[in-house]
């Protein structure tokens, strides 16, 4: 064996250790790094955000029910059915609220008669009056035509009294003329026929009669969903009775229960990200913080927490945070109330306010499919009161 390879042979194993002592320096520093890196990533951008995966989706469930009593005759919807604001859900039998109403136009037709009669009457009252002062004339004519003959005693006495006797009677029936009259005038006061008072109280429930034949007809007052029917064919039902609940799919919101110390920094208008369990991180939604609830979830629960008791036991609480969807990107993606999510609020701008400060300008929710237009009652009103005042 030479010099050269007797000197080449210790030297190998210390070659190796500064080989792994090399790999792990390097190793070292690159862990330090990717930590000073993950610290000012937190510093700068993930110490700004809250995340929640206690969220689910919320919406309006606008609970359906009768306005009239009756047997349903018809079921129009079913569940996850898609309706129209003022279709036809529910149709209740007909019968006795057709008979209602033709009962009501019989009424108002018999009360423009009778009022009639009495405007009548006041015609006839007023010529009576003027009858009975002609009367009350010749009476008194009479009676000054006999004074000076009784003067003369060329008359009796006895026909003198008759004469002042009939002109006292038709005194007295002038007087009843007048007051048949005015107690006439009373009950008519030269209103116009379809303003008497009788007329408008058979108009009014005429109206009734026909709101209810109406509203046998039982409308969804939004667009969405069928969900929850409860109602079935010949059931008999009343105003109570829940029928069915429509589940609108826009203007969802979603409702994150963050812990309340995460709450310090989260203002409303703050920037918000939605990811829902049903469509994964496929699909992001994006949103805005609207509102923080006024109480915990424990305080508005039916038996609320009795923290005043020798055995309380400390559990940090959760506050409902409304976030807004965008409109489109659920018309996109449609979620359902009820599902999971998972939200991570933005709070680097802490400008917003905690709590709402501006009192609300218009209605949050508004329908008119329930409105029902009187044009064709009243039409109907004014030519029962025409044919029955000729």
């Amino acid at each position: 064996m030479s010099v050269n390879a007797e000197m080449q042979t210790p030297q190998q194993p210390r070659t190796n250790k500064n080989k792994r002592k090399g790999a792990l320096i390097l190793l070292a520093s690159l862990f330090i790094v990717i930590g000073v890196a993950w610290f000012f990533y937190w510093f700068l951008i993930l110490r700004h955000f809250e995340e929640t995966d206690d969220a689910y989706v919320a919406g309006n469930q606008v609970q359906v029910m009768a306005q009239v009593s009756g047997s349903v005759d018809k079921v129009v919807f079913d569940d996850t059915d898609f309706v129209k604001k003022g279709d036809v859900l529910v149709t209740l039998d007909q019968t006795d609220a057709q008979q209602a109403f033709e009962k009501a136009k019989t009424a108002l037709a018999t009360s423009v008669r009778q009022t009639h009669q009495l405007m009548i009457n006041s015609k006839q009252y007023q010529a009576n009056i003027e009858l009975q002062k002609t009367a009350l004339g010749q009476a008194e004519a009479d009676l000054r035509r006999r004074l000076p003959l009784a003067n003369d005693n060329l008359i009796g006495r006895e026909e003198l009294q008759h004469a002042r006797d009939a002109v006292a009677s038709a005194k007295a029936q002038l007087d009843v003329a007048i007051q048949q009259y005015n107690a006439n005038q009373a009950m008519i006061l030269n209103t116009p026929l379809a303003n008497q008072p009788a007329v408008q109280q058979a108009s009014a429930e005429l109206r009734d009669a026909w709101l209810a034949l109406q509203r046998t007809q039982i409308v969804s007052p939004v667009d969405g969903y069928v969900s929850r029917r409860s109602v079935q064919v010949g059931s008999q039902i009343s105003p109570s009775t829940p029928l069915m609940a429509i589940v609108p799919s826009t203007g969802l919101w979603v409702d994150a229960n963050f812990k309340e110390t995460q709450l310090a920094k989260v203002r409303i208008g703050q920037p918000a990200t939605v990811v829902s369990d049903i469509y994964g991180d496929d699909v992001v939604y994006h949103g805005k913080v609207i509102g923080l609830d006024m109480g915990t979830g424990s305080a508005f629960s039916l038996l609320p927490a009795q923290n005043a008791t020798g055995n309380w036991i400390k559990v940090v609480q959760r506050l409902p945070v409304r976030i807004a969807l965008n409109p489109q990107e659920l018309k996109q993606h449609p979620l359902r109330i009820g599902l999971s999510v998972l939200v991570n609020v933005d709070t680097s701008d802490t400008q917003g306010p905690v709590l709402a400060t501006k009192v609300r300008s218009t209605p949050a929710y508004v329908s008119n499919a329930l409105s029902l237009n009187l044009a064709p009652v009243n039409q109907l009103i004014s030519e029962i009161i025409k044919a029955n005042a000729d």
